[in-house]
């Protein structure tokens, strides 16, 4: 057996910040260095950030990412870094002679490359595009052919990226033919509830099929709706857990691992070998350093303890939101708070993800507000130590309405848009970014008035439900002050037990709830997501138990709703289906779930 010791650099990339990146490539590789690492790994398209989407498809910004590569090769070097191999994620292309119809412009390629004094070593690049839920990599990359096998101290390492452990064949399943003593996968998998689970059973399923260790680097951080939770592991040939990172903050992963020595008569080359999917991988060998190290003493494992689900959830939350309002540029975070649940959350996330210092919280009773809801929002004020101001609204909705002849639902939603044009215009002026309120359960079932609460920049409850909502709040408030680190040290529970036990209204006329529009949370969301997340039909729905009345009138509200879901801001993904990347409809259909009435 040959010794090696690795380091998985979980770190968060920002997209399109090319010299950030880099930045953050050296300073990791330096971290790497002092702990005595023989190899550092970084996630799937490190140096450009991911998803890249359509970016991928312009010809400067593919050239900006080779060349990024190539400079931070040779700063590597110049920083005496240069001897320590440094497997990374780019954006690269393959060489073309002609355009072909149905191939992405440029055939650009989701790529991997090893560095090594002060060159690019090694390329190569991911065999198995996804293109289900969030990913479209069909529509922008084309795909690689080869597993490239690096001979360190002794140790032959294998890399593959992301998608390409998740589906069968490709060049996961010609690994072990290849001999490699470790399997060396990049990453950037997003977060969804049990996903943790799900990875880690996958990476011992392929570590087995590999015959060899297999260590996993996984991207952190927040971009638009995916949130990536590192999680990054390391398990053994036989599926047994080494080493894991902790989740949702960067970490770098250092283990010491025994693996087999290669063996010295396979010589450098290339070797094509048939794929279990019908296509011919190369296997691509280079030698950087043939011989074992000398035996060293081995550093403990270390292995996180994965956050249970409400912490899990909580934590995306809290990530999602603080990079969307980090890498956009913007310094604090404004919202309207009514005195309920939805924005209690918000305003909560909020402090944890940005500080209580830069939240601002807009109270904007109307005529219909209940004297609660006006104490139990100035409770919560008063408790987190955010910014507040009341701007009552009741004068600015009978201006409108001496103007206008306005009755019913067009009455009520002209109190939400004059909510959301108080909050919009304090935004333009001290440069604050709109949070929206509403969740999942509202968005599903259109309850909720476009250009009005609906408005804003980013909806960090976007994808929870209702019912998730109430979990999360107790669950926050059951946190001790630094019970987990990504949560304020408040003193006090920060929502009032007032506004978690309080039935949810919209209070846009006298004495309104949510019941009287909608079916009790509790009955509605299991519907909701066996709809919208679970994709089945009206029968499907009720052989499932649901009430078949209430199946034929919900899948009716979330249908017409589609048009309002199109113009919500963005979100943090939790779910496995959520109103954005993963569902795409269209808004102008007749299609409707066949009834059982006559």
């Amino acid at each position: 057996m040959a010794q090696l010791r690795i380091a998985l650099a979980q770190v968060n990339p920002t997209v399109g910040d090319l010299d950030g990146n880099a930045d953050l490539i050296v300073d990791w590789t330096r971290r790497a260095a002092d702990a005595g690492a023989h190899l550092v790994a970084f996630p799937e398209m490190m140096l450009t950030g991911y998803p890249v989407e359509d970016l991928a498809l312009r010809s400067s910004f593919v050239t900006a990412s080779q060349r990024a590569l190539d400079r931070v090769a040779r700063r590597l070097a110049a920083e005496g870094l240069g001897g320590l191999p440094v497997a990374t994620g780019y954006l690269d292309r393959r060489t073309v002679g002609l355009a072909r119809p149905g191939q992405p412009a440029g055939s650009p390629l989701d790529a991997a490359a090893w560095l090594h004094g002060g060159e690019v070593l090694v390329r190569s690049a991911k065999h198995h595009l996804p293109n289900y839920g969030v990913f479209d990599e069909y529509r922008v990359f084309v795909r690689g052919d080869r597993l490239p096998v690096v001979r360190l101290h002794g140790v032959d390492v294998a890399t593959v990226v992301c998608e390409d452990l998740w589906q069968d064949g490709g060049p996961v399943s010609v690994t072990e033919a290849s001999g490699a003593g470790l399997l060396l996968a990049l990453n950037a998998s997003p977060y969804e509830r049990d996903k943790d689970d799900v990875r880690l059973e996958l990476c011992a399923a392929r570590a087995r099929e590999a015959g060899c260790a297999l260590a996993y680097v996984n991207m952190v951080g927040g971009q638009d709706e995916l949130v990536f939770d590192g999680d990054s592991v390391i398990v053994g040939a036989d599926g047994t857990l080494l080493a894991r990172a902790p989740q949702f903050t960067e970490h770098l992963l250092v283990a010491d691992l025994a693996l087999p020595a290669a063996d010295p008569a396979v010589r450098p080359g290339r070797t094509p070998v048939d794929a279990q999917d019908g296509t011919t991988i190369t296997i691509d060998r280079h030698v950087l350093a043939p011989d074992p190290l000398p035996a060293y003493p081995v550093e403990p494992q270390t292995v996180a303890e994965p956050l249970d689900d409400l912490a899990e959830v909580y934590a995306a939350l809290v990530l999602g939101t603080r990079d969307y309002v980090r890498k956009n540029g913007f310094r604090s975070v404004i919202l309207g708070l009514s005195g309920g649940i939805d924005s209690a959350l918000v305003a909560t996330i909020a402090s944890d993800a940005v500080g209580p210092e830069n939240v601002h919280t807009v109270l904007l009773p109307s005529r219909y507000s209940s004297e609660g809801s006006v104490t139990d929002a100035e409770d919560l004020v008063k408790r987190q130590g955010v910014h507040s101001r009341i701007v009552p609204i009741g004068d600015i909705v009978e201006a409108f309405e001496a103007r206008l002849d306005l009755h019913g639902l067009a009455e009520e939603n002209l109190q939400a848009r004059i909510r959301a044009n108080i909050w919009m215009a304090l935004s333009n002026e001290h440069g604050h970014l709109v949070l929206t309120g509403g969740n999942k359960s509202e968005l599903a079932t259109g309850y909720s008035t476009l250009y009005g609460d609906s408005a804003g920049g980013f909806g960090p409850i976007k994808d929870l439900t209702k019912t998730m909502v109430w979990a999360l709040a107790r669950w926050r408030d059951a946190q001790p002050p630094g019970a987990l680190p990504f949560l304020h040290p408040f003193e006090d529970e920060p929502i009032p037990q007032a506004i978690i036990e309080k039935e949810p209204s919209a209070e846009l006329r006298p004495g309104q709830r949510d019941s009287d529009s909608l079916p009790d949370y509790a009955v509605l969301d299991p519907l909701l997501v066996d709809y919208v997340e679970r994709d089945m039909g009206r029968d499907a729905l009720i052989e499932a138990g649901h009430d078949p009345d209430l199946v034929e009138r919900v899948i009716r509200l979330v249908d017409l709703a589609e048009y309002k879901r199109r113009q919500y801001p963005p979100g943090p993904k939790i779910t496995p289906k959520n109103f954005g990347r993963d569902r795409r409809l269209p808004i102008t259909s007749r299609w409707r779930e066949p009834s059982a009435r006559p």
